[in-house]
C-alpha cells in the first residue's frame, strides 16, 4: 500500500531536516531572473490581467525552484521585482498586490488558501517550496488598509511595501520584511514607520533578510549582522551595476567578506538598465557568481556553504582597518596629485607611473598607501591611486572612505574614474592600504571583463589588502571601500 500525499511529504521534509541537521554545510541557490516585464500603463490592469504576468514569471521560478531543488539545494532566493517586475505608479502596482500577514500566523497558503484575503501569489510560491521541500524566498508587494485615525495613512487609504516572503519547506509563511530603503524611483511604495530586522532560524543556521539599496544603510544591515549575530543573510535585488565599486558581483561579494556572512544576492536581469549579477558568497569570497551583459538569460547558481561561518577554520581574523596605515609614514610626496570624480564624488588622485613603487594620496583625514609591481604595464593604459573621503549625496546620503587602485578609461587623466570594464596590464603584487575611521571596510578586487578574483587576495589583520598570489588576469581596480555610517 503506497502512503498517502501527506504523509510522503512530512516523511520527505522530515528526512530533508534530518539531513541539515547532520551536516555543518548546507547548499544555497540564487536565481537571476530576466523578468517578463508588464506593459507601460497609464491606468490599472484588471485583477486578472495583474495574475496573468506574474504567473508568467512564477512559471519560469517555479522551473528553477524544481532544479534548485534537484541538485539538493536547501534554499532558493529570487529576485526583487522578479515576479511582477517595475513601470509602476502608485496607482498601477495596486492590482498586483497581495495582503501578507504577519509570519506569527503560522500559516501554509498552499493548504489552507482562503483563510486570509485572496492570496493566489502567495499561495504558489507557498506550493513551490511545498512541493519541492525548500525554502523558497520571493519579493512581492505588500498592501495594508489605513484610515484618518492614523495621521501618516496616504490619502488613498493604504500602505503598500516592497515586500520580501520566506517559505520554509512545508509551505510555511516565515518571514516577511518590509523594504525600508527605497530607491529613488520607488514612488509607489511606502516606507515602513520603522526599520525592521527580520530574522528566522533554520536547521543550518539563522538568517536574516534585506533587500537591495538596504546594503548601504546601518538599518538593517548592519543591525542583522552586527546585533543580531545571522550566519547567512538573503538579498533579493534589482542592481544596476555601476563601475568601478558598485558593480553587483564585486560589491556584494566585498560585502561579504567585511561583514563576515554568507550572501546569497538574486539580481533581476535586464542588460539596458545594467542590471546582472547574482551570487553566493561566504566570509573568504565568492563560491559561485554569475555576470552577463551580452545575452538576456536567466542563469541558476548553486553552492555549498559552511552553516555558521563564524565557528569555520576560514573565518578571516578580525581586522584593524587602519592599524598598518598609520603606522608607515607616507610612501610618497606628489607633486601631480588632481583630482576627478567617481560616480559623483570628487576624489584625489596620484598617477602610478613607474611599473612599480610606493605611492600615497590623501584627502582629509584619509591617507592610503600603495605598494606594487606591474608585470606587463602597457604604454596605453594609465592607473591611479585615488583616495575619497566625505559625504555621497546623489541618490542618498552616506559617507563613505575609499581607496582604490584604479584602471582610467584612457591615458587622458580626465577619464579616470569613469567605467571601465577590459584591463591588459598585469600586475605581479599589490599591497592596498588607508588611515580609515571606520570598521566597515569591504574589500573588492575587480579582474577584467568584471571577474572576481576568489581565492587570490586577502586580507591581513593589520588592515593591508594584498595579492595573495600573482593575479592571474590584469586588474581593473584594487579597492578598499569603507562605509563610516557613525557620520551620515
Amino acid at each position: 500500500m503506497l502512503p498517502s500525499q501527506p504523509l510522503l511529504h512530512t516523511a520527505v521534509f522530515a528526512l530533508t531536516v534530518l539531513q541539515a541537521l547532520a551536516s555543518n554545510t548546507f547548499i544555497a541557490a540564487v536565481y537571476e531572473h530576466a523578468v517578463i516585464l508588464p506593459k507601460a500603463a497609464i491606468k490599472p490592469v484588471s485583477p486578472d490581467d495583474a495574475l496573468a504576468l506574474m504567473n508568467s514569471n512564477m512559471d519560469i521560478l517555479e522551473g528553477a525552484i524544481k532544479e534548485a531543488a534537484q541538485q539538493g539545494a536547501h534554499i532558493i532566493v529570487t529576485p526583487e521585482d522578479g515576479i511582477y517586475g517595475w513601470r509602476f505608479t502608485r496607482e498601477t502596482i495596486y492590482p498586483y498586490l497581495e495582503d501578507i500577514p504577519d509570519p506569527v500566523v503560522n500559516w501554509i497558503p498552499c493548504t489552507d488558501p482562503t483563510r486570509f484575503a485572496p492570496a493566489p501569489v502567495q499561495e504558489r510560491l507557498s506550493c513551490m517550496a511545498r512541493n519541492n521541500s525548500i525554502y523558497v524566498v520571493a519579493n512581492i508587494g505588500d498592501k495594508k488598509p489605513c484610515n484618518s485615525s492614523d495621521p501618516s495613512c496616504p490619502k488613498d487609504g493604504r500602505y503598500q511595501y516592497n515586500t520580501d516572503v520566506v517559505f520554509d519547506p512545508e509551505g510555511k509563511l516565515v518571514a516577511r520584511y518590509h523594504k525600508y530603503n527605497l530607491f529613488i524611483p520607488e514612488t509607489q511604495f511606502n516606507y515602513p514607520k520603522e526599520p525592521e530586522a527580520i530574522t528566522f532560524e533554520t536547521p543550518f543556521g539563522k538568517f536574516g533578510i534585506f533587500t537591495c539599496f538596504d546594503i548601504l544603510f546601518h538599518e538593517p544591515a548592519v543591525v542583522l549582522v552586527s546585533k543580531l549575530q545571522v550566519d547567512t543573510v538573503l538579498f533579493p535585488t534589482a542592481w544596476m551595476n555601476v563601475l568601478p565599486f558598485l558593480t553587483a558581483v564585486e560589491f556584494h561579494s566585498a560585502w561579504a567578506m567585511g561583514m563576515g556572512v554568507n550572501f546569497l544576492a538574486a539580481n533581476t536581469h535586464h542588460t539596458s538598465i545594467s542590471m546582472t549579477g547574482s551570487g553566493i558568497y561566504a566570509p573568504d569570497g565568492a563560491r559561485a557568481y554569475y555576470y552577463n551583459m551580452k545575452t538576456e538569460d536567466g542563469r541558476l547558481l548553486v553552492a555549498e556553504l559552511d552553516s555558521h561561518p563564524r565557528l569555520s577554520a576560514a573565518f578571516p581574523p578580525a581586522v584593524n582597518w587602519s592599524s598598518h596605515a598609520l603606522s608607515v609614514e607616507r610612501f610618497s610626496l606628489n607633486d601631480n596629485d588632481f583630482g576627478g570624480l567617481i560616480f559623483h564624488d570628487w576624489f584625489t588622485f596620484t598617477e602610478l607611473t613607474m611599473p612599480e613603487g610606493n605611492r600615497t594620496v590623501c584627502q582629509k583625514d584619509l591617507c592610503c598607501h600603495l605598494s606594487y609591481k606591474m608585470s606587463e604595464k602597457q604604454e596605453d593604459e594609465v592607473y591611479v591611486l585615488g583616495a575619497f573621503d566625505g559625504l555621497h549625496v546623489v541618490e542618498g546620503q552616506y559617507y563613505l572612505q575609499i581607496c582604490t587602485l584604479l584602471k582610467c578609461k584612457s591615458i587622458d587623466p580626465n577619464t579616470c574614474g569613469q567605467p571601465v570594464e577590459k584591463a591588459q596590464t598585469k600586475f605581479e603584487m599589490f599591497s592596498l592600504s588607508g588611515t580609515f575611521g571606520t570598521n566597515y571596510v569591504f574589500p573588492e578586487v575587480l579582474y577584467s571583463g568584471v571577474q572576481l578574483a576568489p581565492g587570490e587576495f586577502q586580507v591581513l589583520s593589520d588592515g593591508r589588502l594584498i595579492s595573495k598570489t600573482r593575479p592571474t588576469k590584469p586588474v581593473v581596480t584594487v579597492t578598499l571601500f569603507g562605509r563610516w555610517y557613525e557620520k551620515d
